[in-house]
């Protein structure tokens, strides 16, 4: 029926973390293509929507489907299953950086080529003898697109720890720029104007940023319960456009689910954490 909100399709996205010298973390971050139909131009983590294929996995390790459904929060132990895996194959595809045990004649660069070039990840994944490692992933939070986008995603956020042997570097195709970023540096270039944070990234930045370690991201997805899932409302206050969050007086849920300033208050072209 016209003029229903468009029904959000599950997605994954990773936010690959190391240890900085001095202290306190780094992600990889990537620039989406400028001709992106959802968030063109923006820097995000590495991510996308789950795809049929990512559907009845066996080759994994760590964590059983039951286990997965647990740390989301899902009834569904299968579609718990194929969001991992989406997390995977994503963070694969767009940053080049794998997490699973693969066999020692496993060529990583050409298994990533062909993915690109439009092969199934379950096939590649037998050829090289790949089983996923769904414990290096940890449940961060659950965003999803607001009502008012014609695209829409129901998006959940993972953290984990990027392997020391390999090197992430975007893919060219779907993202247009990687790099690793500290939170402060993340922030003060959104602040600057030279990158552009979308409100669910701008918060997990600003999350990130209290961090002295990846272990500390760890230990606080560990404490954390199933991430529930995290909305934002959009209202009009006086002339400022805003994006309000549960436990906002603004917004249809009541209880808080997520830390930090409950708006996004849009100024200067940008939606702030306000």
């Amino acid at each position: 029926m016209a003029g229903e909100p468009a029904v959000p399709r599950d997605s994954a996205t990773v936010l690959l973390l190391r240890d900085e010298p001095r202290g306190g973390v780094a992600v990889f971050m990537v620039k989406r293509h400028h001709k992106s139909g959802f968030m063109a131009g923006a820097y995000v983590f590495p991510g996308g929507t789950v795809d049929p294929t990512d559907l009845g996995w066996t080759r994994v390790r760590g964590r059983s489907p039951e286990a997965a459904a647990a740390l989301l929060g899902e009834d569904d132990a299968a579609r718990a299953l194929a969001l991992h895996v989406a997390a995977i194959r994503e963070t694969f595809e767009e940053a080049g950086v794998l997490l699973a045990e693969a066999s020692a004649h496993a060529d990583l660069a050409a298994a990533r080529a062909r993915l690109h070039a439009g092969e199934d990840f379950a096939k590649i994944a037998a050829e090289l003898e790949l089983v996923l490692a769904l414990d290096q992933l940890a449940p961060w939070s659950r965003w999803v697109t607001p009502l008012v986008e014609p695209r829409r995603y129901d998006a959940r956020f993972f953290v984990a720890r990027a392997p020391r042997e390999q090197t992430a570097a975007h893919d060219r195709i779907e993202v247009t720029e990687g790099e690793w970023l500290t939170p402060e540096a993340a922030l003060a270039r959104f602040e600057a104007g030279s990158i552009s944070l979308p409100p669910p990234t701008l918060r997990t930045i600003e999350q990130l940023a209290a961090l002295a370690s990846v272990d500390a991201a760890f230990e606080a997805a560990a404490a954390r319960p199933a991430p529930a899932p995290v909305m934002p409302h959009f209202v009009q206050l006086g002339d400022q456009p805003t994006l309000t969050l549960p436990g906002d007086p603004e917004h249809p849920i009541g209880e808080r689910r997520i830390e930090g300033p409950t708006r996004f208050v849009f100024a200067d072209g940008r939606f702030r954490s306000a």
